[in-house]
């Protein structure tokens, strides 16, 4: 990875292309064909880890199979970081089998550290409708007590202050003083809005929250970098697309696939143009030295790309 993470990948599905697509053919991974890829990690004793990244799935017992991996890998390594993004649907609507749901709030969530679940998803975990502001954070606080300290709802259907050409996303994160006091520190960010369908931008803001929470455990300078990155991907994205699409046409999948070797200097160094504000005012940053330097990242495709939520609708 760009930003100095050593990675190994294990495809959660192995698709011809990603479901953007108006076709695609493939392969979903079981819990048995990821045992046995683990098994071959275990037996090299390379099975060492500080960050565990999950995205897409369709199998239930691929889930399963997770999360007894993160717990094993915990058990070696208490400080490991699981960062899960809890891929279920948007808009309203699932695009996973349903059977996924309850895993997720039963087990996954509970195993992670960092989840980043769109407006829909949160409502699904928590079992609780987003209407406004205040009702975000009550789902945030709900899915704290399930076990991740940090939330971050990464698109919503709020109201912005700035208008409607701008998505709403809200964060969460709880950590402990030293004197073992809890303190919480909760953000949202405008993000500007673009008029198309993309493909990735959920692994992308996982992948980046993880990154810079590693760089920069502020979630206010977190975020920020964040969204940043997706900002400068997707217009670069958006400008090439309309180039080859031409005047008056509507880009196509290939056309919108997001240009992520092009931006690799915005992804290792963001110009930061997405502020967040803060939703409270008692918040305390702690610095610390982490040295984490390897990751376990359980890919969506061969392609690193599957349906996700930040900036657009499914």
């Amino acid at each position: 990875m760009v930003l100095g993470f050593e990675v190994d990948t294990i495809n959660s599905v192995q698709f011809s292309n990603h479901t953007g697509y108006e076709h695609w053919k493939g392969q979903v991974l079981t819990a048995d064909e990821l045992n046995v890829l683990y098994e071959g990690i275990k037996l090299n004793d390379v099975n060492h880890y500080d960050y565990v990244l999950t995205g897409y799935t369709r199998d239930y017992s691929f889930l399963d199979m997770v999360v007894d991996i993160v717990q094993e890998l915990k058990r070696a390594n208490p400080s490991l970081v699981y960062v899960c993004d809890p891929v279920l649907g948007d808009n309203g609507a699932m695009y996973v089998p349903e059977n996924l749901l309850p895993i997720y709030r039963d087990r996954v969530v509970p195993a992670a550290d960092i989840i980043t679940p769109n407006q829909f998803e949160a409502e699904l975990l928590s079992g609780r409708k987003i209407h406004s502001e205040k009702d975000a954070v009550e789902v945030m606080n709900l899915l704290h007590s399930m076990g991740p300290d940090t939330v971050v709802i990464t698109s919503s259907d709020l109201p912005s202050p700035l208008g409607d050409q701008y998505l709403v996303a809200l964060g969460s994160q709880k950590k402990v003083r030293t004197d073992g006091s809890m303190v919480t520190q909760q953000i949202r960010m405008d993000i500007p809005r673009v008029d198309a369908v993309f493909v990735g931008t959920g692994d992308l803001f996982a992948a980046m929250l993880l990154a810079w929470t590693h760089h920069h455990p502020d979630l206010k300078m977190a975020c920020e970098k964040t969204a940043s990155v997706l900002h400068h991907v997707i217009k670069r994205t958006m400008t090439y697309a309309h180039e080859v699409a031409g005047p008056n046409r509507r880009p196509s999948p290939a056309q919108l696939e997001l240009r992520m070797v092009q931006s690799k200097a915005d992804i290792e160094n963001p110009a930061v143009v997405v502020q967040c504000g803060r939703v409270d005012t008692t918040t305390r940053v702690w610095l610390h030295d982490i040295r984490k330097r390897t990751v376990f990242f359980f890919l969506t495709d061969q392609h690193g790309r599957v349906h996700t939520k930040c900036g657009r609708g499914e």
